[in-house]
């Protein structure tokens, strides 16, 4: 079935920011559109076009400088020299000119930022990613804190007055690394309004572009009120931000997110003016990317870490558990100045760090051999591992827990502990699950799952068997990217509504429960459950 086309990018001078997501008229060219991926270990940008098949694509490795233990850095301008390759590369492989491209999507990681000035260039560190831990003993410091302390008890009186939830999610505050933001004299940039600044003004002198960031980016930072859909007014008590110095806050709809600059990718672009017609974070880009639009879809991202989203509809839901509730998408709307869907995101940040690190200890040769190898043996022989290089989150909530084996045995064989490291990564996922169901009080009934240990069969499989929940794998892995063309296409014409994007969902594989298996491995989880307390407090 053929989707509508859009015109491609017209020359510079042809439109201007505001109208660069407004629909246009008949169609009378294809529509190609490029989508940007900038995650944790990997840049990414394909190209696809209306039938969402990929035309090109290219990659590039992040580098992650880790200057100390517990620091986490991306340099900015290494960054964006691989951003401008890959997107070049995308072009060239897809077999296009920069004029056909239609539209620039991006899908950027969360919580990772950087201070600079803006005008001189000048930055004053390196982007500071979400895995940094380096704020691990000031947030310890505030959990224990007086303040913190008195800010529950208050917020907790404020749930009992008023019975409104964002007071109880007050009551039980915690303080993550990714609210340490303490700069006052420079400007703050988030990943995707650093990336968008870039973008829109290139090697021209002209710096002052507006200073944005989407929702989806803002809600993740714990600087965001997603009860209020603003900027937490505490953040100046709190940590001395001004507010002023950080990005303002727009929807995913946002008819002004601009133009490439025609000097950002180099002289093959100097003719054109393509619209950015999206940017979002990469968890929502995967909850659009799965086709989870509806209440009580979930959907859990197996990548660097596993995050779990849990949609929630147009009500901000309070948790409790170490859970957090976020905007998963906005889109203002005349009949409704919100317009806001909310979800609840649990994460586990060691899922694919745990993989990587068993292959540089040559447990195996490559992750794609791991299922066979976690299906050689019957069991793990009783041995467990604990996945908890950056602590456990929740519902543990103990950032001071350490990683290892136990149980080991002369007995013990590298299958052994192949499996007992892919089992323990589902066991975080199944505590994500039925944390999200206390939450929520829903019975969940299908999970969809994207990312790269996604395709391990054994993961899959044992998720359903213990999480007794259908798992749906869809056959392109790259959910990020197709959420970010998806909303990009909205957001420009190119398709209707979400229900048009239906037609581009194809499913490789569902993982059925299987019943027989349950009391088994449930025994095994409780087990598992029981060491945590042996790991605990390490650190």
């Amino acid at each position: 079935m053929s989707a509508p086309s859009k015109v491609a990018a017209k020359p510079a001078g042809a439109a201007k920011d505001s109208q660069c997501a407004e629909e246009s008229g008949p169609p009378d060219s294809p529509a190609f559109i490029l989508a940007l991926d900038v995650g944790t270990t990997c840049v990414r940008s394909f190209v696809l076009d209306e039938q969402c098949e990929v035309r090109g694509s290219a990659v590039d490795a992040v580098e992650l400088l880790n200057p100390q233990p517990g620091y986490f850095e991306i340099e900015p301008e290494s960054l964006w020299r691989k951003i401008v390759g890959v997107i070049t590369q995308a072009v060239k492989n897809a077999q296009l000119t920069p004029p056909d491209i239609t539209c620039l999507t991006i899908s950027t990681q969360r919580c990772t930022f950087l201070t600079w000035d803006h005008r001189s260039g000048e930055y004053y560190h390196n982007f500071i990613t979400w895995k940094d831990l380096r704020a691990d003993e000031l947030v310890d410091q505030w959990n224990a804190s007086w303040t913190k302390s008195s800010m529950n008890w208050f917020s907790y009186a404020l749930f009992l007055l008023t019975r409104q939830s964002r007071f109880l999610a007050g009551s039980v505050l915690q303080l993550m690394n990714g609210q340490a933001l303490m700069q006052k004299k420079a400007r703050v940039e988030l990943l995707d309004s650093w990336i968008l600044h870039k973008l829109r003004t290139g090697s021209s002198r002209d710096k002052d572009v507006e200073h944005i960031t989407d929702v989806t980016s803002s809600t993740a930072t714990g600087l965001y009120d997603p009860f209020t859909l603003s900027w937490s007014p505490l953040i100046s008590w709190l940590f001395g931000i001004n507010s002023k110095i950080l990005p303002r806050v727009v929807d995913n709809g946002y008819k002004g997110f601009g133009h490439v600059h025609p000097t950002a990718f180099g002289p093959d672009w100097a003719n054109t003016e393509i619209p950015i017609a999206a940017s979002l974070s990469d968890q929502t880009a995967a909850i659009w990317g799965s086709q989870c639009f509806q209440k009580n879809d979930v959907k859990v991202t197996m990548g660097t870490g596993a995050f779990l989203n849990l949609v929630t509809g147009d009500r901000c839901q309070a948790v409790i558990s170490g859970m957090y509730p976020l905007v998963a998408w906005q889109f203002k709307k005349p009949t409704r100045q919100q317009g806001a869907v909310y979800c609840i995101e649990g994460a586990s940040h060691d899922f694919g760090t745990v993989v990587t690190w068993a292959q540089s200890c040559e447990l195996f040769d490559s992750p794609a051999n791991t299922s066979d190898i976690a299906q050689s043996v019957p069991d793990t022989n009783d041995v467990f591992f604990m996945p908890a290089f950056s602590g456990l989150g929740p519902p543990v909530n103990d950032y001071r827990s350490a990683s290892g084996f136990i149980g080991l045995t002369p007995s013990t064989t590298k299958a052994h502990m192949v499996r007992a490291l892919l089992e323990s990564i589902v066991f975080r996922l199944v505590q994500l699950i039925e944390a999200a169901e206390k939450e929520t009080s829903q019975k969940l009934h299908m999970i969809r799952v994207d990312g790269g240990v996604s395709r391990n069969d054994f993961v899959c499989q044992f998720l359903a068997d213990l999480s007794r929940l259908r798992v749906e794998r869809a056959d392109n892995a790259e959910s990020s990217i197709m959420g970010a063309t998806f909303m990009a296409g909205i957001n420009l014409g190119i398709w209707r509504d979400v229900n048009d994007l239906k037609r581009f969902r194809k499913v490789a594989r569902v993982f059925e429960p299987r019943p027989k298996e349950y009391e088994t491995i449930a025994n095994r989880m409780d087990k598992w459950s029981r060491t945590i307390a042996r790991f605990s407090d390490w650190y």
